[in-house]
């Protein structure tokens, strides 16, 4: 959440004339544009916006949005918008990054721009492989994916990125898919948390990793697939004929039938986002028994760490004058003469 005032700009206001290149069919177009849709609805202002992204085919999209962007170096990226909001903290600040350029390289850089709560949106595009590199497998691929690097098939463990998120501290986490209706409220929702605000979104890899996401992000029988969470409301889906809720014996959710629309009787959870302990349960259903959960799974605002720096800097020079030029001048000072005794 940043304090400026809004201001009225459409889509073609965040369009630049850059040649938008990704491979024909990328997910990543989708999400440009779900973008650049959401930014004029949040009131946003070019002059006072900033993307910054690391390495990788996300972390183009500084060029084509019509704002302040650095495209920097790989996995560094949160440090950069780190330093940008220390310097500026009134600068709405966008962090785009991938799943190989976030989570390996880069995974201590997410980690500490989510523990420290920097207020930003960071927008993590998950498509499992490394696309820019031509499709060697990163650290959320499938166990068996085969690629160059992996050609008898990955037996790595994939990474998980929102339960990494929440592991190191972050207040708001959340999921959405490329080419979902629901991903511009998702991307609302993140700029409204005051705080650092991660975002996984399912991005389908055309060429390298091409509709390994269908199982659930298919249209078709989309409804049994998805469980689109909304704070208050129970945790419903297969048209309201299906919920979760919370196995008491075993301390984990389980899915249960809805009868005649009676989800209470069925023990169906409504969704708190403020609740963790069901946030992480809920990021670890393991798909297929379970449908995706989707949509906002925890947000819960504490204080930022640029509110925390600069009551730190308020309270060191409370009572001081902070003039350079006055501090260098003060105490003992020096001419530097050249020969013949006259000052350099």
């Amino acid at each position: 959440m940043n304090d400026m005032t809004p201001i009225q700009t459409t889509l073609k206001d965040w369009e630049t004339d850059q040649e938008v290149r990704w491979c024909p069919g990328c997910g990543d177009y989708a999400i440009l544009k779900a973008v650049q849709r959401t930014l004029p609805q949040l009131g946003a202002d070019p002059a006072n916006t900033v993307f910054v992204s690391g390495i990788g085919c996300s972390s183009r999209f500084p060029y084509y949005i019509e704002s302040y962007g650095f495209h920097t170096i790989h996995g560094r990226a949160p440090a950069f918008a780190t330093g940008i909001k220390l310097a500026n903290p009134a600068l709405d600040v966008w962090l785009v990054t991938g799943d190989g350029d976030g989570l390996s390289i880069g995974g201590n850089h997410l980690m500490h721009v989510l523990r420290r709560n920097v207020n930003m949106q960071i927008m993590l595009f998950n498509n499992e492989i490394y696309g820019l590199t031509k499709g060697q497998y990163s650290p959320t691929s499938r166990v068996g994916t085969t690629t160059p690097s992996t050609p008898l098939g990955s037996v790595d463990r994939p990474a998980n990125p929102c339960a990494f998120a929440l592991g190191v501290g972050a207040r708001f986490v959340a999921r959405g898919f490329d080419v979902s209706k629901n991903l511009p409220d998702v991307l609302k929702a993140a700029h409204a948390h005051k705080g650092a605000a991660f975002v996984e979104i399912f991005q389908n890899c055309v060429v390298y990793n091409k509709d390994v996401f269908d199982a659930f992000a298919q249209p078709k029988g989309a409804e049994d697939r998805q469980l689109w969470l909304e704070d208050g409301k129970p945790m419903l889906f297969a048209k309201e004929t299906k919920g979760l809720a919370l196995d008491l014996e075993n301390l984990e959710l389980k899915v249960v039938d809805v009868v005649d629309g009676d989800w209470q009787a069925a023990g169906v959870l409504v969704h708190n986002v403020k609740n963790r302990s069901i946030a992480h349960m809920l990021v670890e259903l393991p798909f297929g028994r379970f449908p995706m959960a989707l949509g906002v799974l925890y947000d819960d605002p504490r204080p930022t760490y640029e509110e925390g720096v600069a009551d730190e800097i308020a309270r060191a020079t409370a009572g001081k004058n902070t003039s350079l030029a006055r501090l260098l001048a003060k105490g003992q000072t020096w001419t530097v003469e050249a020969e013949g005794g006259h000052p350099a």
